[in-house]
């Protein structure tokens, strides 16, 4: 389909201090998203995925006549679902968000449970614990989808995932898989572990490696009694950025794994650490034909 850039995207909305701007705008503050219900996605990434796998929750969408011709899929497909665009000038959609190259979405806010993750049957499932920036919960999130993750829970001491700059680093997977949040961490996991996942802990003091779980599994891998088995469902479990999981956080974990530091590195960032080790358990659970 082509776009007549003339006819089609002359801005509705010529002036950025009007009140719909000013609404839009308002939804990068956490009492209004949690007053309204609602939250912004910025970008043409996260817009893209959000139109492509949660139409429904799209309530309204803005688009600068530039961002339409450098993308014409994101008209196309709000047009598919049946979605209205709206367009506006260069400074209408910079004073909505500068973070939003000229796209900007408001959409309903996601709900669900950790028990309605639990019921769905997962096999491998990030829980983030006090994990406060909303970068690296993003980025998390961004990891856990690559990895072909179930899901991602977060407890209510964790940054709230409707926070703009969490929904931008998810790069759209936000919209991919269930990302939920609950109650404390006991909470949090119960369910998780009722519906048979082991709940595995990263931390740097950990009593496994996690290159030797690796190579133990599978059939044939030469796992010893007692040694954690990554091709079982699994909820890792990782912690705050500056000081990772207490002591009652790891006990609630069946077993403490920790990330092998090869080189002169004092430690890896959360969002690398759980990259790793979701990976290696996608990678466990492929190999034993799960």
């Amino acid at each position: 389909m082509t776009h007549d850039v003339d006819a089609r995207t002359t801005p509705e909305l010529t002036n950025p201090r009007a009140e719909r701007v000013r609404s839009v705008r308002a939804l990068s503050g956490r009492p209004v998203r949690s007053r309204q219900g609602r939250f912004l996605v910025e970008g043409p990434q996260a817009v893209r995925e959000l139109v492509r796998f949660e139409a429904g929750r799209v309530r309204e969408l803005y688009l600068s006549p530039e961002t339409a011709v450098r993308h014409p899929e994101l008209a196309d497909e709000a047009a598919a679902a049946g979605l209205r665009v709206r367009y506006g000038t260069v400074e209408v959609l910079e004073a909505m968000s500068p973070d939003g190259q000229g796209v900007v979405a408001v959409a309903d806010r996601l709900g669900g449970a950790p028990a309605d993750v639990a019921v769905a049957g997962p096999r491998l499932v990030a829980v983030l614990s006090h994990v406060r920036d909303p970068g690296n919960a993003g980025t998390v999130i961004r990891s856990a989808d690559a990895a072909g993750a179930d899901a991602v829970v977060l407890t209510e001491a964790s940054v709230d995932l409707h926070n703009p700059k969490t929904v931008r680093a998810s790069a759209g997977s936000l919209f991919h898989l269930p990302v939920v949040r609950g109650g404390d961490l006991a909470d949090v996991l119960a369910p998780l572990r009722e519906a048979g996942l082991t709940v595995l802990a990263a931390d740097g003091a950990g009593e496994w490696d996690l290159d030797d779980l690796l190579d133990a599994a599978g059939p044939g891998g030469g796992r010893h009694s007692g040694m954690p088995d990554l091709g079982r469902p699994t909820a890792w479990l990782f912690g705050n950025e500056a000081w990772g999981l207490p002591p009652q956080d790891r006990e609630l974990a069946d077993a403490v794994v920790r990330v092998p530091i090869h080189g002169h590195a004092e430690s890896l960032n959360l969002a690398t650490a759980a990259a790793v080790c979701l990976y290696a358990s996608a990678r466990a659970q492929r190999r034993g034909g799960s």
